[in-house]
Protein backbone atom coordinates (compact mmCIF):
# COMPACT_ATOMS: atom_id res chain seq x y z
CA UNK A 1 0.00 0.00 0.00
CA UNK A 2 1.69 3.37 -1.24
CA UNK A 3 -0.28 6.59 0.59
CA UNK A 4 0.38 10.14 -0.13
CA UNK A 5 0.61 12.39 3.28
CA UNK A 6 -0.33 15.42 2.55
CA UNK A 7 0.15 17.86 5.86
CA UNK A 8 -0.24 21.36 7.01
CA UNK A 9 2.45 23.45 6.02
CA UNK A 10 1.71 26.31 8.47
CA UNK A 11 4.65 24.60 10.67
CA UNK A 12 7.40 22.11 10.41
CA UNK A 13 6.18 18.41 10.70
CA UNK A 14 7.15 17.49 13.27
CA UNK A 15 6.45 21.20 14.90
CA UNK A 16 9.13 22.37 16.81
CA UNK A 17 6.57 24.03 19.70
CA UNK A 18 2.80 24.65 18.44
CA UNK A 19 1.53 22.81 15.27
CA UNK A 20 -1.18 20.04 16.70
CA UNK A 21 -2.34 19.35 13.25
CA UNK A 22 1.30 18.70 12.16
CA UNK A 23 2.05 17.06 15.41
CA UNK A 24 -0.95 14.36 14.59
CA UNK A 25 0.12 13.88 10.85
CA UNK A 26 3.74 12.69 12.01
CA UNK A 27 3.03 10.48 14.67
CA UNK A 28 0.34 8.72 12.30
CA UNK A 29 3.13 9.09 9.34
CA UNK A 30 5.21 7.54 11.41
CA UNK A 31 3.19 4.58 13.12
CA UNK A 32 2.26 3.74 9.72
CA UNK A 33 5.74 3.39 8.44
CA UNK A 34 6.71 1.33 11.34
CA UNK A 35 3.70 -1.07 10.26
CA UNK A 36 5.74 -1.35 6.74
CA UNK A 37 3.09 1.03 4.93
CA UNK A 38 5.37 3.12 2.43
CA UNK A 39 4.06 6.43 3.05
CA UNK A 40 5.07 9.69 1.43
CA UNK A 41 4.88 12.88 3.51
CA UNK A 42 4.15 16.00 1.47
CA UNK A 43 5.26 18.48 4.16
CA UNK A 44 7.34 21.25 4.31
CA UNK A 45 11.62 20.63 2.87
CA UNK A 46 13.04 20.90 6.53
CA UNK A 47 9.93 18.31 8.39
CA UNK A 48 11.32 15.35 9.55
CA UNK A 49 10.36 11.93 8.68
CA UNK A 50 11.34 8.07 8.64
CA UNK A 51 8.63 7.96 5.39
CA UNK A 52 10.04 9.67 2.07
CA UNK A 53 9.93 13.05 2.35
CA UNK A 54 8.96 15.41 -0.39
CA UNK A 55 8.47 19.19 -0.39
CA UNK A 56 8.59 22.02 -2.62
CA UNK A 57 7.65 24.74 0.36
CA UNK A 58 11.16 25.46 2.02
CA UNK A 59 9.72 26.30 5.13
CA UNK A 60 6.04 27.00 7.38
CA UNK A 61 5.04 29.84 7.07
CA UNK A 62 4.18 30.53 10.52
CA UNK A 63 7.89 30.42 11.37
CA UNK A 64 9.21 32.30 8.63
CA UNK A 65 7.49 35.55 6.91
CA UNK A 66 9.20 35.01 3.79
CA UNK A 67 6.76 32.39 2.63
CA UNK A 68 3.28 33.41 1.21
CA UNK A 69 0.79 30.91 2.59
CA UNK A 70 -1.14 31.39 -0.17
CA UNK A 71 0.95 31.10 -3.34
CA UNK A 72 3.32 28.32 -1.44
CA UNK A 73 0.16 26.24 -0.59
CA UNK A 74 -1.18 25.94 -4.02
CA UNK A 75 2.52 24.95 -5.05
CA UNK A 76 2.26 22.42 -2.11
CA UNK A 77 -1.05 21.00 -3.40
CA UNK A 78 -0.17 20.89 -6.73
CA UNK A 79 2.84 18.69 -6.57
CA UNK A 80 1.26 16.24 -4.61
CA UNK A 81 -1.21 15.71 -7.06
CA UNK A 82 0.35 16.14 -9.88
CA UNK A 83 2.25 12.88 -8.44
CA UNK A 84 -1.66 10.96 -7.51
CA UNK A 85 -1.03 8.34 -9.86
CA UNK A 86 2.00 7.12 -7.85
CA UNK A 87 0.01 5.98 -5.09
CA UNK A 88 -3.15 4.05 -3.94
CA UNK A 89 -4.42 6.75 -1.53
CA UNK A 90 -3.92 10.32 -0.69
CA UNK A 91 -4.62 11.38 3.34
CA UNK A 92 -4.98 14.83 3.24
CA UNK A 93 -4.52 16.44 6.60
CA UNK A 94 -4.42 19.83 5.24
CA UNK A 95 -8.24 21.04 5.61
CA UNK A 96 -10.65 21.96 2.55
CA UNK A 97 -7.79 23.67 -0.38
CA UNK A 98 -7.01 19.73 -1.40
CA UNK A 99 -10.71 18.92 -2.01
CA UNK A 100 -10.43 21.69 -5.62
CA UNK A 101 -8.02 19.06 -6.93
CA UNK A 102 -9.55 15.76 -5.55
CA UNK A 103 -12.03 15.25 -8.85
CA UNK A 104 -8.92 15.81 -11.04
CA UNK A 105 -7.44 12.34 -10.32
CA UNK A 106 -8.21 8.55 -9.75
CA UNK A 107 -6.73 8.05 -6.63
CA UNK A 108 -9.12 7.63 -3.70
CA UNK A 109 -8.92 10.69 -1.08
CA UNK A 110 -9.24 10.54 2.37
CA UNK A 111 -9.65 13.83 4.43
CA UNK A 112 -8.82 14.40 8.14
CA UNK A 113 -10.97 17.34 9.40
CA UNK A 114 -8.88 18.51 12.26
CA UNK A 115 -12.40 20.72 13.35
CA UNK A 116 -15.11 21.55 11.60
CA UNK A 117 -14.56 25.35 12.18
CA UNK A 118 -18.04 27.13 10.54
CA UNK A 119 -20.70 26.25 8.19
CA UNK A 120 -18.86 28.74 5.87
CA UNK A 121 -16.49 25.91 4.91
CA UNK A 122 -19.04 23.63 4.06
CA UNK A 123 -18.76 24.54 0.14
CA UNK A 124 -15.85 23.02 0.23
CA UNK A 125 -17.00 19.57 1.80
CA UNK A 126 -20.30 19.15 1.65
CA UNK A 127 -20.11 18.41 -2.95
CA UNK A 128 -16.85 16.47 -2.28
CA UNK A 129 -18.22 13.73 0.21
CA UNK A 130 -19.04 10.80 -1.97
CA UNK A 131 -15.52 11.77 -3.78
CA UNK A 132 -13.70 12.54 -0.33
CA UNK A 133 -13.78 9.88 2.68
CA UNK A 134 -14.12 12.55 5.78
CA UNK A 135 -12.67 11.55 8.97
CA UNK A 136 -14.18 13.24 12.21
CA UNK A 137 -11.59 13.32 14.92
CA UNK A 138 -14.20 13.05 17.83
CA UNK A 139 -18.12 12.23 17.27
CA UNK A 140 -18.77 15.87 18.76
CA UNK A 141 -17.11 17.64 16.15
CA UNK A 142 -18.98 15.33 13.33
CA UNK A 143 -21.39 17.58 11.25
CA UNK A 144 -25.34 16.50 10.89
CA UNK A 145 -25.31 17.61 6.65
CA UNK A 146 -22.33 15.39 6.47
CA UNK A 147 -21.21 12.05 5.29
CA UNK A 148 -18.20 9.77 7.58
CA UNK A 149 -16.25 7.43 6.39
CA UNK A 150 -15.08 7.28 10.36
CA UNK A 151 -14.35 8.21 13.62
CA UNK A 152 -10.92 7.99 14.56
CA UNK A 153 -9.57 9.74 17.95
CA UNK A 154 -6.02 10.97 17.78
CA UNK A 155 -3.36 8.78 19.55
CA UNK A 156 -0.53 9.57 21.18
CA UNK A 157 3.30 8.02 21.83
CA UNK A 158 2.96 6.59 25.26
CA UNK A 159 6.57 6.02 26.06
CA UNK A 160 7.35 9.62 25.41
CA UNK A 161 5.14 10.96 28.46
CA UNK A 162 6.55 9.45 31.60
CA UNK A 163 3.78 8.87 34.13
CA UNK A 164 4.29 10.99 37.43
CA UNK A 165 2.80 10.05 40.61
CA UNK A 166 2.47 13.21 42.61
CA UNK A 167 2.30 16.32 40.14
CA UNK A 168 2.36 18.65 43.03
CA UNK A 169 0.26 21.63 43.81
CA UNK A 170 0.38 23.88 41.04
CA UNK A 171 -2.49 24.61 38.66
CA UNK A 172 -1.67 24.32 34.36
CA UNK A 173 -2.83 26.05 31.55
CA UNK A 174 -1.49 24.40 28.24
CA UNK A 175 -3.37 25.81 25.18
CA UNK A 176 -3.47 29.00 22.70
CA UNK A 177 -3.80 32.13 23.99
CA UNK A 178 -6.91 33.11 22.91
CA UNK A 179 -10.56 33.41 24.20
CA UNK A 180 -11.58 29.72 22.89
CA UNK A 181 -9.26 27.99 25.18
CA UNK A 182 -9.69 29.87 28.88
CA UNK A 183 -6.61 31.33 29.76
CA UNK A 184 -8.40 34.13 31.43
CA UNK A 185 -11.48 31.81 33.53
CA UNK A 186 -8.02 29.73 34.16
CA UNK A 187 -6.65 32.64 35.69
CA UNK A 188 -9.67 33.79 37.85
CA UNK A 189 -9.66 29.90 39.27
CA UNK A 190 -5.70 30.27 40.27
CA UNK A 191 -6.51 33.50 42.03
CA UNK A 192 -10.12 32.33 43.72
CA UNK A 193 -7.93 28.87 45.22
CA UNK A 194 -4.67 30.81 45.96
CA UNK A 195 -2.65 28.62 44.05
CA UNK A 196 -0.02 28.65 41.54
CA UNK A 197 -0.88 28.66 37.95
CA UNK A 198 1.68 27.85 34.93
CA UNK A 199 0.40 28.77 31.77
CA UNK A 200 1.94 27.88 28.28
CA UNK A 201 1.01 27.92 24.96
CA UNK A 202 1.18 30.64 21.75
CA UNK A 203 0.02 34.29 21.79
CA UNK A 204 -2.74 33.67 19.19
CA UNK A 205 -4.18 36.19 19.43
CA UNK A 206 -2.08 39.46 21.62
CA UNK A 207 -5.02 41.52 22.02
CA UNK A 208 -6.52 39.23 24.79
CA UNK A 209 -3.25 38.30 26.05
CA UNK A 210 -2.87 41.75 26.76
CA UNK A 211 -5.85 42.60 28.10
CA UNK A 212 -6.83 39.11 29.59
CA UNK A 213 -3.49 37.28 30.85
CA UNK A 214 -0.77 40.13 30.70
CA UNK A 215 -2.12 42.12 33.85
CA UNK A 216 -2.56 39.13 36.03
CA UNK A 217 1.19 37.56 35.52
CA UNK A 218 2.89 37.58 39.49
CA UNK A 219 5.14 35.46 40.75
CA UNK A 220 2.18 33.11 41.04
CA UNK A 221 0.58 33.56 37.49
CA UNK A 222 2.93 32.61 34.86
CA UNK A 223 3.13 32.51 31.48
CA UNK A 224 6.17 30.77 30.27
CA UNK A 225 5.16 30.79 26.10
CA UNK A 226 4.92 27.99 23.91
CA UNK A 227 7.38 25.29 25.12
CA UNK A 228 8.67 21.55 23.65
CA UNK A 229 10.69 18.86 24.49
CA UNK A 230 11.34 18.17 28.22
CA UNK A 231 10.28 21.18 29.25
CA UNK A 232 6.51 20.37 27.71
CA UNK A 233 6.37 17.18 29.37
CA UNK A 234 8.11 18.16 32.58
CA UNK A 235 5.06 20.54 32.36
CA UNK A 236 2.35 18.17 31.63
CA UNK A 237 3.03 15.89 34.26
CA UNK A 238 4.28 18.67 37.05
CA UNK A 239 0.82 19.95 37.73
CA UNK A 240 -2.13 18.97 40.10
CA UNK A 241 -4.82 18.92 37.49
CA UNK A 242 -4.73 20.92 33.85
CA UNK A 243 -7.38 23.30 33.39
CA UNK A 244 -8.99 23.18 30.11
CA UNK A 245 -11.98 25.53 30.56
CA UNK A 246 -12.83 26.38 27.06
CA UNK A 247 -15.13 28.85 25.43
CA UNK A 248 -16.02 26.47 22.67
CA UNK A 249 -16.75 23.27 21.16
CA UNK A 250 -13.34 21.91 21.12
CA UNK A 251 -13.25 19.16 18.13
CA UNK A 252 -10.45 17.13 20.15
CA UNK A 253 -7.89 18.49 22.75
CA UNK A 254 -4.73 16.51 22.45
CA UNK A 255 -3.11 18.61 25.44
CA UNK A 256 -6.13 16.48 27.50
CA UNK A 257 -4.54 13.10 26.41
CA UNK A 258 -1.24 14.37 27.00
CA UNK A 259 -1.69 15.32 30.54
CA UNK A 260 -3.51 12.55 31.58
CA UNK A 261 -1.09 10.14 30.06
CA UNK A 262 1.53 11.75 32.20
CA UNK A 263 -1.73 11.41 35.48
CA UNK A 264 -2.32 14.85 35.63
CA UNK A 265 -6.54 14.63 35.89
CA UNK A 266 -8.28 17.55 34.12
CA UNK A 267 -10.76 19.48 34.96
CA UNK A 268 -12.81 20.88 32.00
CA UNK A 269 -15.70 22.46 30.59
CA UNK A 270 -18.47 20.16 29.45
CA UNK A 271 -18.47 20.78 25.78
CA UNK A 272 -16.98 19.31 22.80
CA UNK A 273 -15.08 16.24 22.45
CA UNK A 274 -14.36 16.45 26.03
CA UNK A 275 -16.73 13.32 27.23
CA UNK A 276 -15.08 11.54 24.70
CA UNK A 277 -11.93 12.09 26.52
CA UNK A 278 -12.55 12.87 30.60
CA UNK A 279 -14.29 9.84 32.18
CA UNK A 280 -15.78 12.06 34.81
CA UNK A 281 -14.98 11.49 38.34
CA UNK A 282 -11.97 8.98 37.48
CA UNK A 283 -9.78 10.98 35.13
CA UNK A 284 -11.08 14.53 35.53
CA UNK A 285 -14.19 16.13 36.21
CA UNK A 286 -16.50 17.60 33.46
CA UNK A 287 -17.82 21.27 34.50
CA UNK A 288 -20.17 23.76 33.25
CA UNK A 289 -18.61 26.74 34.38
CA UNK A 290 -15.21 28.74 36.10
CA UNK A 291 -17.19 28.66 39.40
CA UNK A 292 -17.62 25.24 39.26
CA UNK A 293 -14.18 24.47 38.97
CA UNK A 294 -13.37 26.01 41.88
CA UNK A 295 -15.52 23.73 43.72
CA UNK A 296 -14.13 21.22 41.59
CA UNK A 297 -10.67 21.48 42.60
CA UNK A 298 -11.75 20.00 46.39
CA UNK A 299 -12.41 16.59 44.32
CA UNK A 300 -9.26 16.16 42.56
CA UNK A 301 -7.57 14.61 45.31
CA UNK A 302 -10.13 11.82 44.90
CA UNK A 303 -8.95 11.04 41.13
CA UNK A 304 -6.63 8.43 40.31
CA UNK A 305 -3.50 9.65 38.49
CA UNK A 306 -2.84 6.24 37.27
CA UNK A 307 -6.82 5.59 36.55
CA UNK A 308 -5.89 8.44 34.28
CA UNK A 309 -2.78 6.84 32.67
CA UNK A 310 -4.64 3.81 31.84
CA UNK A 311 -7.31 5.55 30.38
CA UNK A 312 -5.14 7.43 27.76
CA UNK A 313 -3.04 3.41 27.50
CA UNK A 314 -6.24 1.92 26.74
CA UNK A 315 -7.88 4.43 24.71
CA UNK A 316 -5.67 6.90 22.64
CA UNK A 317 -2.33 5.20 22.12
CA UNK A 318 -0.86 6.03 18.23
CA UNK A 319 -1.06 2.77 18.09
CA UNK A 320 -4.55 1.93 17.98
CA UNK A 321 -5.01 5.06 15.68
CA UNK A 322 -2.91 3.99 13.01
CA UNK A 323 -4.47 0.75 13.41
CA UNK A 324 -8.13 2.61 12.74
CA UNK A 325 -6.56 4.78 9.67
CA UNK A 326 -5.01 1.13 8.17
CA UNK A 327 -8.04 -0.28 8.32
CA UNK A 328 -10.14 2.39 6.81
CA UNK A 329 -7.72 2.49 4.13
CA UNK A 330 -7.75 -1.00 3.51
CA UNK A 331 -11.90 -0.72 3.33
CA UNK A 332 -11.75 1.98 0.86
CA UNK A 333 -9.21 0.30 -1.51
CA UNK A 334 -11.33 -3.08 -0.92
CA UNK A 335 -14.81 -0.93 -1.84
CA UNK A 336 -13.64 1.71 -4.35
CA UNK A 337 -13.74 5.16 -4.37
CA UNK A 338 -17.97 5.43 -3.22
CA UNK A 339 -17.04 2.93 -0.89
CA UNK A 340 -19.92 4.00 1.57
CA UNK A 341 -19.44 5.85 5.21
CA UNK A 342 -20.13 4.66 7.88
CA UNK A 343 -23.24 7.73 8.64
Amino acid sequence: MKIAMIAPIAWRTPPRHYGPWELVTSLLTEALVARGVDVTLFATQDSITSATLAGVVPRSYEEDPGIDAKVWEYAHLAHVFERAGEFDLIHNQADFPAHAFSGLVQTPMVTTIHGFSSDRILPMYKPYENRVHFVAISDADRHPSLKYAATIHHGIRLDEFPFVADGGEDLLFFGRMHPDKGAAQAIAVAQATGQRLNLYGIIQDQGYFDREVAPHLDDRIVYHGAVGGETRLRALGSAQALLHLINFDEPFGLSVIEAMACGTPVIAIDRGSMPELIDHGVTGLLVESAEEAIAALGQIAGIDRAAARRSVEARFSVEAMADRYIQLYQHILHCGTLCPADG
